[in-house]
């Protein structure tokens, strides 16, 4: 049985093979003219033939499937996108191998409209985020290189960064992001942007969207109010991201590092605050200006401080009540022309920063009131030997003492003449050069006051009357160099200065090779007393606890 049910099926397949082709299938195709748009894709064509027949394209950008076949056969057109902006044209020609007839048909595909299509044209954010997360990315669509046109009253709180824009495939679109970065709105009322996107070239656009950003407003803080300052305090805490965080749940004046006024007319309004260890890429935030009745402020303590180059902004310059102000290791390289508006000022630290020089604004004149001022250990990096250091911008007050003309370098001298300052903290720095005799110093020792005080020798008659009233001056671990001048080697409060510890000791090797420290330091205090015999030794003047 197995054998006849081949013999059958053999005996039909032999039979249909020699059935020729049906004479009336006319060869031809169901189209003469295919349009597509410049993104391309794919259209069916209907191939009509009794004989075996193939496909031909002579345009690299129109593929035919499948390009050969015997009988009729339903083909797939696959149309690449376009390159251009103009229109091309490509001809598929079908040829009946068995005969010379061919059928042809074109394909018109339009070619691209210059334009700028915004994935996402509109953008809300919010009035305040963390530093890393203010920002927003807007993909681009074009195929025309373009720039991004901000608006005058956006430039303040709005900026940009376009990614290149590659055009290797001629005007076919492409893919550009632009990455968006925008400030903390620092005002009740939402503030919004339409940016624009324009064409580098003058061409004709078919579309050119715009994009709309929106921000909310800030929380409303009111001002002059113990309720403000409260609002200030926590804002100002999380916008430095402080590792600390206030007990909202008590009383303000149970605050760590918070006192209050305890009586008059700002009585429970800050009086001082203190933050310590926050991780900020800013300078001071805008809340620092409800702070009002302050007198203190203190922030110190910025993560990776060394890195940064900030100044401390616009904002705590309208604290004119402000008598103590430390910003420390902060990252500061700069103050502000507005820093001058603290001029009620008694102390001020800028300690651990950044300077290259000690700012200009920090005058007698700008500065009226002050009497404390630090500006220790503004080193961004530690370096014994600053002849051999390849490095640059490291701080330390370097450019604060430059060689003149014959190479000489000198301490800074309005340091020296600031009068007033009861403490002078410049230790930890890279100052070089000699310390001035101050020779041509107007104010000097008369015998009249020397006489007039017991405790004061004949030494000092005529010598210059340099920092009468400073209590404190260190300048320590430098890179001073040359002969100790007479009017800091028998200066009235010398003792006082634990000389040993904070004035007399350098270090390292200056930028000219030199090794730090003084050509006449003293071995001891013996000389000293033998001119002030009337001073009584304290062994705690020379040790600093």
């Amino acid at each position: 049985m197995k054998k006849y049910i081949y013999l059958f099926f053999a005996a039909v397949f032999v039979t249909m093979a020699c059935v020729p082709q049906d004479p009336q299938i006319q060869f031809g195709v169901d189209s003469d003219n295919i349009e597509i748009g410049p993104a391309g894709g794919k259209r069916l064509i209907n191939v009509a033939s009794a004989d075996s027949w193939t496909a031909m394209v002579q345009e690299p950008w129109i593929t035919v499937s499948p390009s050969n076949g015997r009988g009729s056969v339903e083909c797939e057109v696959i149309i690449d996108s376009a390159l251009a902006v103009t229109s091309r044209t490509g001809v598929v020609r079908i040829n009946n191998l068995n005969t010379s007839d061919y059928k042809e048909f074109t394909i018109t595909q339009k070619g691209f409209d210059y334009s700028i299509e915004l994935k996402e044209s509109k953008v809300e954010i919010a009035e305040y985020a963390d530093y890393d997360k203010r920002s927003f990315d807007v993909v681009v669509n074009t195929n025309v290189d373009f720039e991004v046109v901000l608006p005058e009253e956006a430039q303040n709180w709005l900026k940009y960064k376009k990614s290149d824009l590659d055009l290797d495939r001629g005007a076919r679109p492409r893919n550009s992001v632009v990455h968006f970065e925008w400030k903390v709105n620092t005002r009740d009322i939402s503030r919004e942007a339409v940016v624009s996107f324009k064409p580098v070239e003058e061409v004709v656009m078919t579309r050119s969207d715009v994009l709309e950003v929106r921000q909310k407003a800030s929380v409303t803080i009111p001002a002059n109010t113990v309720q403000g300052d409260s609002l200030a305090l926590i804002a100002i805490r999380r916008n430095i991201n402080s590792w600390e965080e206030y007990e909202v749940s008590e009383r303000m004046e149970h605050w760590e590092g918070v006192s209050v006024w305890k009586s008059g007319p700002n009585k429970g309004r800050v009086r001082s605050a203190r933050f310590a260890l926050f991780d900020t890429k800013e300078s001071l935030p805008y809340e620092v200006q409800y702070l009002t009745a302050a007198e203190e402020l203190y922030f110190f303590g910025n993560s990776n401080s060394f890195l940064k180059d900030l100044d401390p902004g616009e904002y705590i310059s309208t604290l004119t009540n402000l008598k103590s102000l430390t910003i420390g290791a902060y990252g500061l390289n700069t103050l502000p022309e507005s820093f001058k508006n603290l001029s009620n000022l008694e102390s001020l630290d800028l300690s651990a920063n950044n300077f290259q020089s000690i700012p200009e604004i920090l005058t007698p004149e700008n500065f009226p009131n002050l009497r404390a001022l630090y500006l220790n250990t503004n080193t961004r990096r530690t370096i014994y030997d600053l002849k051999n250091t390849v490095y640059e911008n490291y701080g330390g007050l370097i450019d604060e003492t430059p060689a003149d003309a014959e190479g000489k370098r000198t301490f800074p001298r309005r340091m020296l003449e600031w009068k007033e300052l009861d403490t002078i903290r410049l230790s930890v720095n890279y100052l070089h050069g000699e310390i001035p005799d101050m020779q041509d110093y107007p104010e000097k020792w008369t015998a009249e006051e020397v006489h007039a005080c017991d405790t004061l020798p004949d030494i000092l008659i005529g010598l210059p009357k340099v920092l009468p009233n400073t209590n404190l001056f260190a300048i320590n671990l430098n890179r001073l160099t040359g002969r100790i001048p007479d009017w800091l080697l028998y200066h009235p409060k010398l003792d006082l200065w634990v000389p040993f510890s904070l004035v007399f000791m350098q270090e390292g090797k200056t930028v000219d090779g030199q090794s730090a420290g003084f050509s006449n330091e003293p071995a001891s205090m013996d000389y000293y007393y033998d001119h002030y015999v009337n001073k009584v030794y304290n062994p705690k003047n020379f040790t600093e606890e």
